[in-house]
């Protein structure tokens, strides 16, 4: 199978040497160029060390883009991670046409922060789409779908390093030789279920510590380890990473929510709504991340202090 790789970062590159593994000829590897003073992409590095034909193109709109891709004459088109804007006189040019990984099991979650968004409201089920891309946002027809749970605890770098990632990787493989082969289904998705969400942004990502306990600690897992979920401590931005939830009885008092309940050696426990959250890792703005206990104890953190993220 003749193939381009499109896409960009660590999950281009796992789908690059998946193909190769394999057996496939890689006829091109396409990656938006690196911005000013940044380090070199990882899918490019990986396709120069192969002496694979690396092409940077601003816009995958101008005629230069497309010309590159015609000329290569590939069997398929592969999207792994892309964030440009891959119009249709682009994705139609191979043979039989391009595929595209999105992290969620479309219709829902459309947009580009398709993790975030479903642990954060705390669901137990998310899942990955092969599918046409078109001119809209994940609109495309869908070519193949796999689900995974959200366990209780998990973070979102857990729920796509360990499952999303590779389970896409495989799933490109598996699409691509149905497409060629002649043996997929596109399936019209439904737009009646459709959901669209946005960038998860730093006002997204604040913590609010009137609501439940369980919904700041989905929160914290649906930014952990980025964007991080924040909140001021000791007058500090500070982002919060591990954490778990503690029932409310074990810190017994009436302080209200966002106040410090408890400093541990190890730990900063901060009330919410229905229970408390007991922070183990956090980084205040400027510094790393580090142990929340001895955090605390730097710069005299105590009991009965208060958040000003209410």
């Amino acid at each position: 199978m003749k193939i381009a790789i499109i896409g960009q970062q660590d999950f281009g590159k796992a789908a690059l040497e998946a193909f190769l593994a394999r057996g496939d000829n890689i006829a091109g590897v396409f990656c938006q160029p690196e911005k000013a003073g940044a380090k070199l992409d990882v899918l490019r590095e990986a396709a120069m060390q192969r002496n694979l034909p690396v092409f940077q193109f601003s816009s995958l709109r101008t005629t230069f883009a497309q010309d590159a891709l015609r000329e290569l004459n590939v069997d398929i088109g592969v999207m792994a991670y892309v964030l440009q804007f891959a119009p249709q006189e682009f994705v139609t040019i191979p043979k039989h046409g391009t595929i595209q990984f999105h992290p969620s099991l479309l219709p829902l979650h459309r947009g580009p922060s398709s993790i975030n968004w479903p642990t954060a409201l705390g669901a137990r089920q998310t899942g990955l789409t092969i599918f046409r891309p078109t001119d809209g946002l994940d609109e495309g027809p869908v070519l193949l779908q796999k689900t995974c749970d959200i366990g209780p605890d998990e973070t979102l770098g857990e729920v796509y390093f360990n499952k999303l990632f590779p389970m896409g990787v495989a799933a490109l493989l598996e699409a691509a030789d149905l497409i060629v082969a002649g043996k997929h289904e596109e399936i019209v998705q439904d737009e009646s279920k459709a959901t669209y969400e946005g960038w998860f942004t730093e006002e997204e990502s604040r913590i609010h510590w009137a609501n439940h306990a369980d919904v700041v600690y989905n929160l914290i897992r649906a930014c952990n380890p980025a964007p991080g979920a924040w909140t001021t401590l000791h007058g500090v931005k500070t982002w919060i990473y591990d954490c778990r939830k503690i029932p409310m009885g074990k810190y017994a008092g009436a302080h209200k929510p966002g106040d410090i309940e408890a400093v541990t050696e190890t730990s900063i426990v901060i009330k919410s709504q229905g229970g408390m959250i007991e922070v183990s890792k956090l980084r205040a703005e400027g510094g790393k991340k580090m142990n929340a206990g001895e955090w605390a104890r730097s710069v005299g953190l105590v009991a009965s202090a208060s958040s000003s993220s209410r």
